[in-house]
């Protein structure tokens, strides 16, 4: 559910980033349209993610963290969710332009970052796992004979 809930959110606000490069074009009515479609599925997909989050607290980060396990690429991907949260908070309710200027700018670059940190993650966590895994079939082996 999480990796989809992250490709809609980046599918989604991708989308809205080129509408809106062509809202004042010839067509930009369908463009506009477009926008507020992507717009619509964003927030609601971005709902989702709050809920993934809520449970991603004490079900993944507290046992990892206590785990001391990818601690750093961990910190940083809930610093990230944090900061694309305030943003987009930011976003809905800020109501001078040049701080909505300002908060449109940091929560587009932390979602564009966030797929990527993500899959970062994800391989640390699985290279972190295998490498431990490795290391107790040696323990093993080392008490058999």
């Amino acid at each position: 559910m999480i990796y989809a809930t992250v490709a809609a959110l980046f599918v989604t606000g991708a989308g809205w980033l080129i509408a809106d490069q062509f809202k004042d074009s010839e067509a930009g009515e369908a463009w506009q349209s477009a926008m507020a479609g992507f717009l619509m599925v964003h927030g609601g997909a971005a709902m989702a993610m709050l809920l993934l989050l809520g449970a991603l607290g004490p079900l993944h980060v507290a046992r990892s963290w206590r785990a001391r396990k990818n601690r750093v690429t961990g910190g940083t991907m809930a610093a990230i969710n944090a900061c694309l949260v305030v943003t987009a908070f930011g976003l809905y309710y800020s109501g001078s332009p040049d701080l909505r200027t300002w908060t449109s700018n940091l929560h587009i670059a932390f979602g564009v970052a966030l797929p990527s940190l993500m899959f970062a993650h994800i391989a640390i966590g699985r290279r972190s796992r295998r490498y431990a895994r490795q290391l107790s079939r040696s323990e093993l082996t080392l008490e058999r004979e």
